[in-house]
């Protein structure tokens, strides 16, 4: 029953959100990104000119897109607080960083080992996840109640238990990116040997699975079963959105629709959920936890949307794995698909697989002719506004504290479109 909702859930989403049709947005307008569309220029012969595009797009006049909340980095208050959403929780980053790494300990050595392969104090990643929605978590606690003494300066009761939603969190997402790895038999991972290069792939395996039934463990003692459904679900979704990948058939791969569905359940779903989770343990109405939803379901595919347009134009340094690594797998992202729309004859092309390079750099030649990049981050740009839209559709407050994570959650918007890595 829940896939099914998840199924007409995102169903909308792609409806509302195509390129062409999406809805009027209101406040929080971003500009598209103008990249020199330049065809005459084939990706093979100047591939660097083609897909430059991240140095060329900028951020239009507040002024002119008629702007009615002063909450974006143009604003005078932000200039003056430097609003860096990740320092606004790095102390609770930091001890969660640590509660992970306590979490992950295993009686086997060698278990023990591959399950903390990415906690290991250097390799912990951006801390993405954890940084929303602990940002969520103050953005929707207007009324926090009194500290626990000797738990900490942080900590409450209610606290204490969203900050469990950004541990477990964590520990799915690096689940799913050890049994990725595997799946797409990845070498590189943030930037060094991927788990299963350096130990085999049953021990990455075991790993992943340890650390969600680690996960379970966690998510059991915060006794919701709201939010246990929740996150359970996230795990499902997950495993749907990888099967659609490996299964999908010609006419799907080709569709615009199917692959968001995808990108929802690989991407989007753990963050959206995980938002909702937080907003429901503070008690809040259906209506706002579905604005906290929405949050993180438009967030977590702008995100994807723009890993789709960096593994052309990103590095391999920069991204921690090889570029144009998709598209090498045989997996068919927006930005191709969207250059299909202008040259039906890429079809052909991707209907007879890419294990041949030549049809790599054909498809590669299509795209850097098309506008496939430019309205990918357009498409981005779009479920980034409608991110800012929920949050600032939540209730009013003056609670300076909730106001600036609020204001936080809404330039994290802004970071994960205009992202080089």
């Amino acid at each position: 029953m829940m896939l099914s909702r998840g199924l007409l859930r995102i169903s909308r989403i792609t409806r509302t959100s195509n390129v062409l049709g999406c809805r009027s947005l209101l406040s929080h307008r971003l500009d598209p990104f103008p990249i020199s569309d330049d065809s005459s220029n084939s990706l093979g012969d100047s591939a660097q000119k083609v897909f430059g595009c991240r140095e060329h797009y900028s951020w239009s006049n507040p002024a002119r897109l008629g702007f009615t909340h002063q909450i974006h980095h143009q604003s005078t208050s932000l200039v003056e607080e430097q609003l860096d959403p990740f320092s606004l929780v790095a102390d609770e980053l930091s001890l969660l960083a640590n509660k992970l790494r306590e979490m992950v300990v295993a009686e086997v050595p060698k278990l023990a080992s591959a399950a903390e392969y990415f906690f290991k104090i250097g390799v912990e990643g951006k801390r993405f996840r954890p940084t929303v929605l602990l940002l969520m978590a103050t953005a929707l606690n207007v009324h926090l109640p009194e500290p626990i003494p000797n738990v900490g300066p942080v900590a409450t009761e209610l606290r204490a238990r969203q900050q469990r939603i950004a541990e477990i969190t964590e520990m799915i997402h690096v689940a799913s990116l050890l049994h990725d790895d595997v799946l797409d038999d990845a070498d590189t991972r943030r930037g060094i040997k991927s788990l299963n290069f350096v130990m085999g792939n049953k021990v990455s395996v075991l790993a992943g699975d340890f650390l969600l039934s680690r996960a379970c463990v966690a998510l059991a003692s915060l006794r919701n079963t709201e939010v246990v459904s929740l996150l359970a679900t996230v795990v499902e979704h997950l495993v749907t959105g990888e099967t659609m990948q490996m299964t999908t058939t010609t006419e799907q791969r080709c569709s615009m629709e199917y692959y968001m569905q995808k990108t929802y359940y690989k991407t989007a779903s753990l963050i959206s959920n995980s938002c909702k989770a937080v907003a429901l343990l503070a008690g809040q109405t259906a209506e706002v936890a579905t604005l906290a939803f929405e949050y993180g379901r438009n967030l977590g595919l702008a995100f994807q949307l723009i890993d789709d347009v960096l593994d052309f134009t990103g590095t391999s340094a920069s991204l921690g794995k090889g570029s144009l690594s998709d598209i090498r797998h045989g997996i068919v992202t927006a930005p191709i698909l969207f250059a299909m729309e202008e040259f039906p004859q890429l079809r052909a092309i991707i209907d007879q697989g890419f294990e041949d390079p030549k049809n790599v750099n054909l498809a590669l030649e299509y795209l850097g002719k098309s506008r496939g990049i430019q309205r990918t981050r357009e498409l981005a740009a779009q479920h980034a506004n409608l991110a800012a839209e929920a949050i600032d559709s939540l209730p009013e407050t003056d609670d300076e504290d909730v106001r600036r994570s609020r204001r936080a959650l809404i330039d994290i918007t802004h970071r994960v479109i205009t992202r080089n890595k």
